[in-house]
């Protein structure tokens, strides 16, 4: 245990320097916030998309086949004939904001 050589004070430094390091990069890794909150919003949107599906698993199972045909044929029918739904979409928003119009102004006299 007397006077340590050369060579072990340099493996000695070495290993102080190797933990310097790692100490570094730890701290580095706590005081990098945007990067923790990018990793916790990436958890949460997984957890998130992890319960809509098994959510929509539920649904589906729960839901009978007849119901489940009919809303597939409903949904095939409206990816074939977007213009006229969105058309009729459109106008039906326009006659409710009409509608909507008209009794606010009554109420204003």
């Amino acid at each position: 245990m007397g006077t340590p050589t050369p060579d072990e004070l340099r493996e000695q430094v070495e290993r102080t320097r190797d933990e310097l390091g790692q100490t570094i990069e730890a701290l580095a890794g706590k005081a990098d916030v945007k990067a923790q909150a990018k990793e916790k919003t990436a958890q949460v949107a997984d957890r998130i998309h992890e319960k809509a599906a098994h959510t929509a698993q539920l649904v589906h199972d729960a839901t009978p086949d007849p119901v489940l045909d009919a809303a597939g044929r409903v949904a095939s029918t409206a990816r074939a004939n977007r213009k006229p739904l969105l058309v009729a979409g459109a106008a039906l928003l326009v006659v409710l904001l009409v509608i909507r119009g008209r009794g606010h102004g009554r109420g204003c006299r």
